[in-house]
C-alpha cells in the first residue's frame, strides 16, 4: 500500500507571492493547447485555409478559451456544487484563490467563448469546436496532475492488497484508496486525446469530432466517478450516482445525438466562412 508523497502545493515562494503547482498545471494546459492547435493547422482540411485557420487565429482562440475556462469553471462550481453558500456570500465567487473549479462549468464557458469567436469569424460554431476538441484532453490531464500534487479529489476506499492503492493523509483517515486522479488522467486525458486525435486526422462530417468529445469524456468521467470519493457536502445522489455522473449523462446523450446528426448534415469540418 502506497502513501501520498505530500507534495508542497507551493512550487515557488517570492516574498508574499506564492506560485502554486496547480496554477502551473493550468499554464501547462494552455501551452499544450497552443502547441496542438498549431499542429492541427497542418491537418486537412485546415492546411489550405490560411485566411481563416492560421497561427494568429489559434492564439486568439486560446485567449477566448482561457476566459471561458476560468469564468465558466468558477461559476459552474458555485452554481452546481454550492449554490446556497454562494447565494448567501456572493462576493466569495471572486475568491478564486480559495479553490473551487468545475470541469462542466468550464466546458460551458468554453462553448460560450467559442460561439462568440465563431460569430466574429463568420464560422460555423461546430466547425470551431471540431477544430479544438482533440486539443482539450491534454489540458484535462494536466489539471489532474495538479489534483494529485495537492492530494485532493482522492478516491474511494480500495482493497489494501491493490498494488497501487494509496493512503491520502488529507482525507483524515488511513484508508487505502483508489488514486482516482491517476485514473482520470489516464481516461479523460491520455486515452481520450489518443482517440480524438486519431479521429480528427482526416476530414469528418461537421459535428463528428465535437460529438465524440462529449461522448468520450462523458463515458470516461462517468466510469472514473465510481472510484472517486464524492464531495462530503453532497454525497451520492439519486440511484447512487454522484453529481459528476449526473452531469455526464446529458453529455453522453448530446454527444451521441450530435454524432448521429453529423452523418446527415452534409458539411465537413474546416469549411471556410459561413
Amino acid at each position: 500500500m502506497l502513501t501520498h508523497p505530500q507534495f508542497d502545493p507551493v512550487a515557488l515562494q517570492l516574498g508574499p507571492v506564492a506560485i502554486h503547482w496547480y496554477g502551473i498545471t493550468y499554464l501547462v494546459a494552455f501551452g499544450l493547447f497552443l502547441a496542438l492547435t498549431r499542429l492541427r493547422l497542418r491537418h486537412e482540411p485546415y492546411v489550405g485555409q490560411t485566411q481563416v485557420w492560421n497561427v494568429p487565429a489559434v492564439e486568439d482562440l486560446l485567449f477566448y478559451g482561457v476566459l471561458g475556462v476560468v469564468i465558466g469553471g468558477r461559476l459552474g462550481y458555485c452554481l452546481f456544487y454550492k449554490p446556497g453558500h454562494y447565494l448567501a456570500h456572493p462576493l466569495e465567487i471572486f475568491a478564486v484563490w480559495q479553490g473551487g473549479m468545475s470541469f462542466h462549468g468550464g466546458m460551458l464557458g468554453v462553448i460560450t467563448a467559442m460561439m462568440i469567436w465563431a460569430r466574429r469569424k463568420r464560422l460555423s460554431w461546430l466547425t470551431v469546436t471540431d477544430f479544438i476538441a482533440p486539443c482539450v484532453p491534454t489540458g484535462l490531464a494536466s489539471g489532474r496532475v495538479g489534483n494529485f500534487i495537492n492530494g485532493e479529489l482522492w478516491g474511494r476506499a480500495a482493497d489494501p492488497d491493490l498494488p497501487w492503492a494509496m493512503v491520502f493523509p488529507q482525507s483524515g483517515d488511513s484508508l487505502a484508496r483508489h488514486p482516482s486522479q491517476v485514473y482520470q488522467f489516464t481516461l479523460e486525458g491520455l486515452l481520450l486525446f489518443a482517440l480524438l486525435w486519431w479521429l480528427a486526422r482526416k476530414p469528418r462530417p461537421v459535428g463528428t469530432v465535437s460529438g465524440a468529445f462529449l461522448l468520450g469524456y462523458g463515458l470516461f468521467r462517468f466510469i472514473a466517478e465510481y472510484f472517486r470519493e464524492p464531495d462530503a457536502f453532497l454525497g451520492l445522489l439519486s440511484w447512487g450516482l454522484s453529481l459528476g455522473q449526473w452531469l455526464c449523462v446529458p453529455m453522453v446523450v448530446l454527444g451521441l445525438g450530435l454524432m448521429v446528426w453529423s452523418r446527415t448534415s452534409g458539411g465537413t469540418s474546416g469549411a471556410g466562412p459561413d
